[in-house]
């Protein structure tokens, strides 16, 4: 009988998975890429700018007598858009690996992990619609009735509504911290290993806690560009939520990417 012990199997897990260090520099690298990406394939990046254009007019129109759903919802563009920007990983993928990208095959990315893209978005879509619920809870507690938009931008500004500034961006910020980290590079993560939805979530939130400052910069960035382009009637949209979705990829490629690479023999 042999005794010899068995070689104990591999217990690595995604939580293994190194992760690269980081600069806060690095988002001017990111940005660089992602517009670099943006002009080496405009049609597919404009046509993607178009949608979240036309997604923030259609979200103005229906909800035009409800301002507290349309800056509520607007959000949206912040929290799902590592998800709507699916298929611009998918063109910088392809870029990468010195492919020419197709906007069909982009459109149809989610196909070869559908299941994990779902039940990714449908919890993105839930935290959402709680945040949506969550503002309007503050908007309720904060003044007699739902102001028109008038109103509603004045108040952002009036110092007798400090409290309802402080409330709504509080709760505004514990969502989006909340959703970009679990986020941040989960997506691309999904398209690119086909791993579990919580495994890209673990991992996409470990980053962040082991390395916050970069993805400080990142996130802080990011709100900042499309905050500046919601401002012009959703039309900085065109360019920016391309040139940030080409851009996450490169993140996601510098935060985890090199194992990847390692890995082919």
């Amino acid at each position: 009988m042999d005794d010899t012990p068995a070689e104990a199997p591999n217990s690595s897990t995604i939580l293994d998975l190194p992760l690269n260090p980081l600069r806060a520099t690095d988002v001017l690298r990111w940005l660089r890429l992602g517009w670099r990406d943006f002009l080496r394939a405009p049609q597919i990046g404009l046509f993607y700018g178009t949608a979240f254009t036309v997604m923030g007019w259609v979200l103005l129109w229906t909800y035009r007598h409800a301002p507290a759903w349309v800056l509520a919802l607007s959000a949206g563009f912040l929290l799902m858009g590592p998800f709507l920007c699916l298929g611009l990983y998918d063109a910088s993928r392809r870029l990468e690996r010195g492919e020419l990208p197709d906007l069909g095959a982009s459109l149809v990315a989610w196909e070869s992990c559908a299941g994990t893209m779902a039940i990714f978005g449908g919890v993105l879509l839930i935290l959402e619609m709680l945040w949506g619920r969550a503002s309007l809870i503050v908007f309720a507690v904060s003044f007699d009735g739902m102001p028109d938009f008038k109103g509603s931008l004045a108040a952002l500004f009036d110092p007798e509504n400090l409290g309802f500034i402080v409330a709504y961006l509080g709760v505004g910020a514990l969502f989006a911290g909340l959703i970009f980290a679990i986020s941040v590079v989960s997506i691309p993560m999904i398209l690119d290993r086909s791993v579990d939805a919580v495994s890209a979530a673990l991992t996409s939130l470990r980053l962040c806690l082991t390395q916050p400052w970069p993805l400080l910069a990142w996130g802080a960035t990011i709100t900042l560009l499309v905050l500046l382009a919601l401002l012009p009637g959703f039309l900085g949209l065109l360019v920016v939520g391309p040139v940030l979705g080409h851009a996450s990829w490169h993140a996601y490629r510098a935060a985890v990417g090199v194992a990847r690479e390692a890995t082919v023999t």
